[in-house]
């Protein structure tokens, strides 16, 4: 894989990680959204209007092109895996804005995930 294509690749990464961490705060002040119809309609109509879910839909229509592109250039089998590196950049920025937890072990699974990716990339 070249430099370009694997720039591509990590661009679709970042977006896709910025399309979740949007939506992820486009809920945060709501609590949990509940299964039955009236609580959950209720719960979209005030989604309908959050900024960060709008962000979030957008990065991801962004996304599926920038994948597309990736898709152009890549064997579907080596740039598909190269996505679990969104793993790694959610879960860091998500202990850094949303305080979720980030213990040893998760950073050795996200270790043993870059350490896939790279050999991945390498193949």
């Amino acid at each position: 894989m070249n430099l370009i294509s694997f720039c591509i690749i990590l661009t679709g990464v970042m977006l896709n990680a910025v399309a979740q961490l949007a939506l992820k705060a486009s809920v945060k002040e709501m609590g949990v959204i509940g299964l039955n119809f009236s609580s959950s309609s209720t719960a979209f109509l005030k989604l309908a209007f959050e900024p960060f879910l709008w962000i979030g839909l957008l990065c991801y229509g962004i996304s599926v092109v920038v994948w597309i592109l990736a898709l152009s250039r890549v064997d579907v089998s080596i740039a598909y895996p190269m996505l679990s590196m969104g793993y790694v950049v959610n879960a860091f920025f998500a202990w850094q804005l949303f305080g979720e937890s980030m213990n040893p072990a998760r950073m050795i699974g996200m270790g043993i995930v870059l350490l896939g990716v790279y050999v991945l990339a390498r193949s």
